[in-house]
């Protein structure tokens, strides 16, 4: 096992383009630049490295990362298969307008864990490990902090208690918002505490709103928590 991590059996290694990041967030290339964003949980996201083109400045941070890239690389590749074999059964649990196919899909898919490979390997202070809901970085370091597929999603393994500790941690390095995507579970049902979520936020002086965005492949999964700092 890495130091303080998962073992390499136990991490999904799969991740999203920067186009899905974009939408799934409903931001524009113009809300980003000359902002320190932080992508927590990033995964195998493609976020940081296709972003850095773009010319912003963006810091990933996941568990995964206290493995080897490589090793991480070829996990990816097995839970991109792994996937895609198993995604033929479940076919109606998806909307098939963002990706027209599964092939569309794995192509994506593979885009993005190539991406965040590459970029690892080229600039690796860019990916930093951590174990929430502790993170390394000072307060308010970030302007904007993105959460994607990891609160909410695992309603069923996270309880409410860790919820409210990673949200607070992420409140805690962020100086201007949070954005969490989806807002429903892996059976697409809205995360049973988020009202309370949302009154706990207010109660803090924080705003906080479900917004309905751009994107949506499993479905009922087209809304975005969004915090913004008061």
């Amino acid at each position: 096992m890495a130091k303080e991590g998962l073992s390499l059996e136990r991490i999904i290694f799969i991740g999203r383009t920067f186009k899905e990041y974009m939408d799934m967030f409903s931001l524009k290339l113009n809300d980003l630049k000359g902002k320190k964003i932080l992508d927590c949980p990033a995964g195998a996201c493609s976020f940081t490295a296709e972003g850095a083109v773009h010319g912003l400045n963006i810091m990933a941070a996941d568990i995964a990362y206290y493995h080897q890239n490589q090793d991480l690389y070829e996990k990816g590749l097995e839970d991109i298969k792994h996937t895609v074999d198993s995604l033929e059964k479940v076919k109606d649990h998806y909307v098939w307008n963002y990706f027209q196919d599964i092939s569309g899909l794995k192509a994506s898919r593979k885009e993005a864990l190539t991406a965040c490979y590459k970029d690892r390997a080229n600039n690796p202070a860019r990916y930093l490990a951590c174990t929430l809901p502790s993170l390394p970085f000072a307060a308010e370091e970030f302007d904007i902090v993105l959460s994607a597929h990891f609160l909410f999603t695992y309603a069923d393994r996270l309880d409410k208690d860790f919820h409210f500790a990673v949200i607070d941690e992420l409140l805690r390095v962020a100086k201007t918002e949070i954005r969490i995507f989806p807002t429903v579970d892996l059976d697409g049902n809205r995360y049973a505490y988020l009202d309370e979520v949302i009154s706990r936020l207010a109660a803090k002086g924080h705003k906080a709103e479900e917004r309905k965005v751009g994107y949506e492949f499993q479905r009922n999964a087209d809304t975005m928590l969004r915090i913004v700092k008061v």
